[in-house]
């Protein structure tokens, strides 16, 4: 009798125990199903050529149409990131034109694909777009006048051209810390003959060390890209 009641008289704990890891699970179901965000947002370079992508931000668009009485006209994606929330926030970039001209928004779509829902959370005007094209920074001869030209600096072929300069840099370079790119500060580009040229200043850092560095990078008709020159840029002539 004295053992029953002693396994009696524990046996809460390990109830008490379950309850509290069904409760804990609970709250974090339900603020997951609130919206809250289990993970930070990840860029997913292969998302952005995706027909998923590209559904998303048509339909990104024509929510704002409707919702603003606008009449954007969806170009193309610039870059996607995925979120995961209770389904997945989608973060895009896109491309679209307002009264003839380019112009670069953000936009976010919730999906929640096992109840076939879909909803444009935030919709944001960030700035004009290039005027340059893929194609043209592929570099066709005749596409634009001569001279160089400001480009977004989150322009797909810009961080292309940025990071293979990171990539031939580290290449040259004896240090044993690995270059990585912080930001692109500025980006130019130009069409010359049979070639686009782009002048890139970007922060790096290295180690412990942050620097700005400016680079010309060379892109050719069949799209590789060639560092031409890079020097350190100073505080004082970075600003001009």
């Amino acid at each position: 009798m004295r053992v029953a009641a002693t396994r009696l008289a524990a046996s809460p704990a390990p109830r008490l125990l379950l309850l509290l890891l069904l409760a804990s699970a609970s709250l974090s179901i339900g603020a997951a199903m609130a919206g809250h965000v289990l993970g930070g947002a990840r860029e997913n370079p292969a998302a952005a050529n995706s027909a998923e992508a590209d559904g998303l931000a048509r339909f990104a668009v024509d929510e704002h149409n409707k919702k603003q009485n606008a009449l954007l006209e969806f170009v193309r994606v610039v870059e996607a990131k995925e979120q995961v929330v209770a389904g997945t926030l989608h973060h895009l970039t896109l491309e679209a034109i307002e009264a003839g001209t380019k112009k670069l928004y953000e936009a976010k779509v919730w999906v929640k694909p096992w109840l076939d829902y879909k909803e444009l959370q935030d919709f944001q005007h960030k700035g004009e777009a290039t005027s340059f094209t893929n194609a043209d920074l592929g570099a066709k001869k005749g596409g634009h006048e001569p001279g160089w030209r400001d480009v977004p600096v989150h322009d797909p072929v810009v961080k292309d051209a940025a990071d293979h300069a990171v990539k031939s840099i580290q290449g040259r370079s004896n240090s044993l810390f690995p270059y990585e790119l912080l930001e692109i500060i500025r980006a130019k580009a130009e069409v010359v003959e049979d070639f686009a040229k782009f002048d890139i200043l970007m922060k790096l850092k290295r180690g412990n060390k942050e620097e700005k560095i400016k680079a010309e990078v060379h892109k050719n008709l069949e799209g590789a890209f060639v560092l031409n020159q890079h020097q350190v840029e100073h505080d004082e002539s970075s600003s001009q």
